[in-house]
Formats: structure tokens, sequence, C-alpha cells
């Protein structure tokens, strides 16, 4: 008998095995896929989940992939245009951008490292239950092979379609439609920071990754889908342009060098993260649009918080059912007003309101760098609204 059993060994999932392994815990972390395969992803780390990897010894093997280290950011939209530095989140401002088939098989390789053990090619297929409480999982082999693992937790960090979710029959507790789909490439020479722009109805972003690439993402509105998909690079391609003309003329002389990727199923909820002998982690828990990229950051804050709600608790059955339920109600107390702040972006629209904003505090670059902070998480809203912000509108 485990005394953790996570589901999934990706970003949400690994950090989660190994954290639990790290407190002693004996864990098996399952994975439906063979490592290294790669992933849909927006690939950035914002400097919280920066941090995170240096509190758990793990940035400098991301530093080792030849992953380029980001210390800009910028936003166009609207005739505006604002630049800045990447504030500081415990002492890290450089932020990273890498791909899912390196950054993977490092986080599942720490969790190996701490005590865990991996079995890939695994598919999860039912739950096995004590009464009303999850006591373990039902498991399918890439060979057909079926068994059941029992463990005290059941963590599900298998992704938006959770199958740990459902079986646990996880409630929805905040669900807004699918607003945009998106398309992406990798491009080579094209340098590029973390570069944002927007129009109505698009929005284009850019970042280094590994391999000497640059991913460039266009979204569009999730209504346009069906129209999108029937000619996707040209549409990629025409979203550029019209509204990243500069990053769209640097293109002009890089190479494109994978194929377009792209999804139309960007579902947005937060779920019951816990419940008696089960927990969620990731997009298992918590699924927002992937304009802001903050995917990867949140599954890392998300799995460390749940390692310290449940910390030496494991064994005590109505300490670890309090722990669940702290976990749960702080992750929708945390995690709410980032989800509501994306859902604003993915409308795709630019009131005049926040362009009168912007062009407000373009003129300071203390507010800017600070603006950008609250996209990172570095800084709350209610941080951002200070005297010397309040001030600028007035004389504004």
């Amino acid at each position: 008998m485990y005394d953790v059993i996570v589901v999934g060994a990706r970003c949400a999932g690994a950090p989660t095995a190994m954290l639990m392994a790290r407190a002693g815990y004996r864990v098996l972390l399952l994975e439906k896929a063979r490592f290294p395969q790669d992933k849909l992803s927006s690939h950035y780390l914002h400097q919280p989940g920066v941090a995170l990897l240096g509190r758990w010894g793990l940035l400098e093997r991301i530093r080792a992939t030849d992953c380029p280290p980001i210390d800009r950011i910028s936003y166009e939209t609207a005739g505006v245009r604002l630049e800045g530095s990447l504030l500081p989140h415990d002492g890290h401002s450089t932020t990273y951008g890498p791909r899912r088939f390196v950054l993977d098989p490092i986080l599942a390789g720490a969790a190996v490292e701490a005590g865990a053990e991996f079995r890939e090619g695994c598919t999860v297929t039912g739950l096995v239950h004590e009464g009303d409480r999850v006591a373990g999982v039902r498991i399918k082999t890439a060979d057909g092979v079926e068994f059941a693992e029992r463990a005290r937790l059941v963590v599900g960090a298998d992704g938006m379609r959770s199958a740990v979710a459902r079986l646990a029959g996880a409630p929805t507790i905040v669900e807004n439609p699918p607003m945009t789909c998106t398309y992406y490439s990798y491009w080579e020479g094209l340098p590029a920071h973390f570069e944002l722009y927007e129009r109505p109805g698009r929005w284009v972003g850019a970042g280094p990754t590994n391999n000497g690439c640059t991913l460039v993402m266009a979204y569009f509105p999730q209504a346009e889908f069906s129209q999108v998909r029937t000619d996707a690079q040209s549409a990629y391609l025409e979203a550029i342009r019209t509204t990243a003309p500069g990053l769209s003329e640097r293109m002009s002389s890089a190479r494109q060098v994978e194929r377009l990727y792209g999804t139309g199923e960007q579902l947005n909820f937060i779920r019951q993260a816990s419940g008696p002998g089960w927990a969620l982690v990731g997009d298992a828990a918590h699924h927002k649009d992937s304009i802001a990229a903050r995917g990867i950051t949140d599954a890392f804050v998300q799995a460390q918080m749940l390692a310290d709600h449940i910390g030496q608790d494991l064994h005590d059955p109505t300490a670890l059912a309090a722990a669940g339920r702290r976990y749960a109600a702080g992750l929708k107390e945390r995690f709410l007003e980032f989800y509501r702040s994306t859902l604003n972006v993915a409308e795709l629209q630019v009131p005049e309101e926040r362009i009168s904003f912007l062009k407000t505090i373009s003129a300071n670059q203390r507010l800017v760098d600070r603006y950008f902070a609250t996209l990172s998480g570095v800084c709350t809203i209610d941080e951002f609204y200070n005297e010397e912000l309040m001030e600028a509108l007035a004389e504004a």
C-alpha cells in the first residue's frame, strides 16, 4: 500500500510526487504517456514558478538545457506600447519558457530521485473505494495488464479532462464557456523577449524557448474556430501581420521549423479540489484560457500548497480530511482573481477605458513594471492600486 498515488506526471503531478516523497511518504507516480513527449503548452514560467524551481533545487537543471533567460516584457495595443523589466519574486526576476519534452522529464526525474516510484504507460480506469472514501486506483498498462493499487490519498494531476476528477465526482464550482482558440509554431532565427500584442479580436504572444527557437502564438475568438481551422496557417500568419506588424516583419527573415499546433478546446472552470481520499492539482483542479500563460506556474503553486497543507498529517484521517478542505478553500481563494482576470483578457476586447489607463501609466516606468507584475502574480491588483497609481490617474 502506498501513502500517495499521483495520477499524471507532468508539471502538476511530478512536483506533487516529489514533495510528498521528500516528506517521507511512499509515493507511486503514474503517467499515461512515455517521456520525453511534447504537449500543447505556452511554456512560459512566471517569476513565482521560477522561484519554486529554485526552492526545489531544479532551476539549474532548466538553465542547463540551453533554455534562454527572459528579463524583459512588452505589450502593444491601440498605439500604446509598454515595455518593462520583470519584478522579482523571492529574489527571482528572470523567467524561462522551456519546451515540455524538456521540462516534464526533469520534474519526473526529481520525483524519482526523491524516492517516488514512477510507472509510465499506465492509464487509470477506475478508483478503489472503501465506503465513500477513495482508497486507490485501477490501472491498465500499455500491454493490457489490469490491476489495482491502494493508497491513503489519490491525487489527480491528469489534466483538464481528469479521470480522477470524473471518477471521484468532483463538482465544478465555477465554470465559463470557452472564449478563445489558439494556434502556434516555432521559429528559428527570431530573437524575442516575452512579447504580447493585442487588437480587437486578436492576441499574439512570442517568447524564446529551447533549441534556439521562438514560440509564436496567435489567439482568435472561439466563435471563429470552425472558420480558422479550415486554413489555420493563413489565419495564423494574417493575425500576426495585422496585430504585431513589427514581429511579422522579423518573422519574414526567420524560418518556421515545426508544423502548426492548435486547439479549440480551452475549457474554463474551477473544480472542488479535494474530497474523501482524493485531491486535484493543476489543470485537473483549475483550468483557464492559456492566453495568460499561467498554467505551469499555477500547477507548481498548487503542488506546493497541497504538500504544505498535508505536512505530516497523511496518516491521521481526521487531520488529512481537514488539510484537504483547507487546500480546496485556499485554491479557490488564491486563483479566482487570476481566473477572472484571464477571462477578461480572453474576451479579446480593447475598451477605450483600458487604452486611456495604459496611456496614463506608460509615462511612469515604476507603474509599468508593477502592471506587468500583476500579470505574473508578483503583485496583487490591490497592491497595484497604490497611492502613486491613484495620483497618476487623478492627474490624467
